[in-house]
């Protein structure tokens, strides 16, 4: 008797896992973003928070930037989360790729402990420097060696950002000074300000500043020349391929999260970067759309973890931890 009435005091418990994902959402779901506000993983998810509480009845879908570590105290936060569907991690390559390579002892596994629910999109890197900064990539190799020295900006030890720029550096034998921001967004600051001589930055977080004349990109990872920096060259014609690391973005759940939560966020989120209205809009904002559904995401995240293995082995990068 004691224990049918503990369950008719809580209905929920007593529901099997397909019905209460057909309840959900009940309440707010929060989207965990391992930055701090402003840069290109913030943008993209108070973009598509907003869209998919237009989309999913009853849905509201609220931002927590947690900051820290190499992006791993805010993804730790979601590995830790209930299964239930309203905690997840709007992410990118080094939350669920690139720290797997460069960090010996994650406190949780980027591929077992996240069910993976759809890619995003994708972004380019570009090389920007202060606005009265060197002229061209060939110049700016140049200012770095023969007794000179530079200094570079990457949003944080380990990020994508670092790792393209040390591959510049190496490759072109540069005296360089590395210094780590904790994002993207303070990292440009200081580019602007011309208190770094370089900083390869996603696209997003800085077309409008290249737009503005307020910094010089010498060169991008796109596969063309973007028609609204025309004269911005790709890194295939300056011959710098090895630069060209896209960045992406992707949405997970904790591991275990029921399958029907998983699958009506995938098909929303795919509703919503198939729409031609979104895809302008995150086109504005420097993003590629690459909606990846989660079985295909899952498979493209593995290959992904073992690329970057392979790129750490080039650069030589490792995180304490």
């Amino acid at each position: 008797m004691i224990r049918r009435r503990a369950l008719l005091a809580t209905p929920a418990l007593a529901l099997p896992a397909a019905a209460r994902a057909q309840a959900w959402p009940a309440r707010p779901v929060r989207v965990v973003v391992a930055y701090p506000p402003g840069g290109s993983t913030d943008v993209l998810a108070r973009t598509l928070a907003a869209a998919l509480a237009e989309a999913i009845p009853g849905g509201s879908f609220v931002v927590d930037n947690r900051p820290g570590g190499a992006a791993v105290v805010g993804t730790h936060v979601v590995a830790q989360a209930a299964p239930d569907g309203y905690t997840l991690a709007l992410g990118n390559n080094q939350t669920h790729a690139a720290n797997a390579a460069m960090l010996p002892s994650l406190p949780f596994d980027p591929v077992a402990d996240f069910a993976p629910i759809a890619r995003l999109a994708t972004v380019h890197h570009a090389v920007v420097v202060p606005a009265n900064g060197a002229r061209s990539l060939a110049e700016l190799a140049a200012r770095g060696k023969n007794g000179g020295r530079v200094t570079y900006a990457s949003s944080g030890v380990g990020s994508a950002s670092h790792v393209i720029a040390e591959t510049f550096v190496r490759r072109e034998g540069m005296d360089a000074t590395h210094v780590p921001y904790r994002g993207g967004a303070a990292a440009t600051t200081d580019t602007v300000a011309g208190t770094v001589d370089f900083f390869v930055s996603t696209w997003p977080q800085v077309v409008a500043l290249v737009r503005e004349g307020r910094l010089r990109s010498l060169g991008i990872g796109a596969p063309a020349r973007l028609p609204e920096t025309p004269d911005v060259p790709t890194f295939a014609e300056l011959n710098a391929q090895d630069l060209a690391v896209d960045a992406w973005f992707g949405l997970w759940a904790p591991a275990r999260t029921p399958a029907e939560i998983v699958a009506r966020l995938s098909d929303a989120l795919l509703g919503i970067l198939n729409q031609p209205a979104m895809r302008e809009r995150l086109t504005g904002q420097g993003f590629v759309t690459a909606p990846m559904p989660a079985a295909e995401f899952a498979a493209f995240q593995r290959a992904e973890v073992e690329r970057w293995r392979r790129l750490v082995e080039i650069t030589g990068i490792r995180l304490q931890g």
